[in-house]
């Protein structure tokens, strides 16, 4: 009897399990979500997968997991609901991401996101508890229809309430030396903050046919490569004119640094403009490079951080121009960066590449005097 009882457990978890990797396909959310599905397709989140993110996968080329193992361990985050999850976080297993498979293509899909019930905290990295009710989705508006394709819960899930459902995923991730490659490093609930007030800001339209809004939050997730524009009020640029020199200031305002990825370069660009001949000045970098034995290193072979100049969250810097200022000088500022390192770029094969090597202006001021 006992054996029978533990048979009938063991199936119920595999059929448990197995319905926490079945995801609705995000093209099915268009219909009713036309305008938040339109946002969502040219967003991170939509494009994770190696064969969509050239950057994501110019890394995972050269991944011993990928060489080797024929494993796909950032699969937890990247092609979260694939079908064959299971077998990509499982040791000695052989899982790679396909481009004709649905469920791993979708990325980080709707219907993933929204049936993240609670998240667990590790040292490595967090997890997202996936509810095992098909299409009963976690949301936050609390007026709204009865749904005829899936449920709607509102209660009880206390990531959706407090904005910070990303951190499954966003907060930390430590490789096998104990280094945190990659960091939000946040305390949302000390500053008031949250994830989804800066990066999915409410902007116009409905959120869906069925329930006419004339707000809604938008799901293209602003961050580095899509809508930065949305997070520039969240950094500010004021000059200060001294006598012989000026100085620069950037105020970082979010609970977390301004690039996290260690693959990003942030410039400062500065440039004076006097008698209709413009002066460019030294460019300031805020980078943070990892590395093993002095060197730069890919993230899992990196045992510390090589430098780190990258602006800290809730940090002023001030940058001093050894310049003097006169009358009807005119000062250009352009705070913008490198999605990757252009000292990166021939080692992983992105020469060709342009999103990899363009500079992606972020915030412009002008000053006159």
């Amino acid at each position: 009897m006992k054996k029978v009882v533990l048979s009938l457990l063991f199936i119920t978890s595999l059929f448990a399990n197995d319905k926490m990797h079945q995801f609705a396909p995000s093209k099915d959310c268009k219909a009713c979500h036309t305008k938040i599905y339109e946002e969502f397709k040219g967003s991170m989140h939509a494009n994770s997968t190696p064969q969509k993110d050239p950057i994501h996968n110019a890394v995972w080329a050269k991944h011993p997991a990928n060489k080797k193992a024929e494993h796909y361990g950032c699969g937890k985050c990247h092609t979260p609901a694939s079908n064959k999850l299971d077998a990509m976080l499982a040791k000695g297993q052989k899982a790679l991401p396909e481009a004709d498979n649905q469920t791993e293509q979708d990325g980080i899909s709707c219907a993933y996101c929204h049936r993240i019930k609670s998240i667990e905290k590790h040292a490595k990295s967090n997890t997202n508890v996936i509810s095992p009710t098909l299409k009963s989705y976690f949301g936050t508006r609390k007026e709204h229809i009865k749904s005829p394709y899936h449920e709607i819960v509102t209660e009880g899930n206390e990531p959706m309430r407090n904005g910070n459902v990303c951190i499954g995923c966003h907060s930390h991730k430590m490789n096998k030396h104990k280094l945190n490659v990659c960091s939000t490093n946040i305390d949302n609930e000390l500053d008031g903050a949250n994830c989804v007030s800066c990066h999915m800001p409410k902007v116009d339209g409905s959120v869906s046919k069925l329930h006419k809004t004339k707000k809604h939050t938008f799901h293209g997730f602003a961050g580095s490569h899509y809508h930065s524009e949305m997070l520039t009020k969240y950094v500010g640029i004021s000059l200060l004119r001294e006598i012989n020199d000026f100085v620069v200031n950037v105020d970082n305002q979010t609970s977390h640094a301004l690039l996290l990825h260690p693959l990003r370069v942030a410039l400062l660009k500065v440039s004076v403009t006097r008698d209709g001949k413009t002066t460019k000045l030294k460019n300031k970098v805020f980078v943070r490079v990892i590395g093993k034995d002095g060197k730069p290193a890919m993230p899992w072979a990196a045992t510390t951080t090589l430098k780190d100049t990258m602006l800290k969250a809730n940090e002023k810097r001030s940058v001093k121009y050894d310049f003097k200022l006169q009358k009807g000088d005119r000062v250009d500022v352009v705070l913008g960066w490198f999605l990757a390192n252009p000292k990166a770029l021939k080692p992983l094969k992105l020469t060709d590449e342009k999103v990899a090597k363009e500079f992606h202006v972020f915030k412009k001021e002008s000053f006159e005097f």
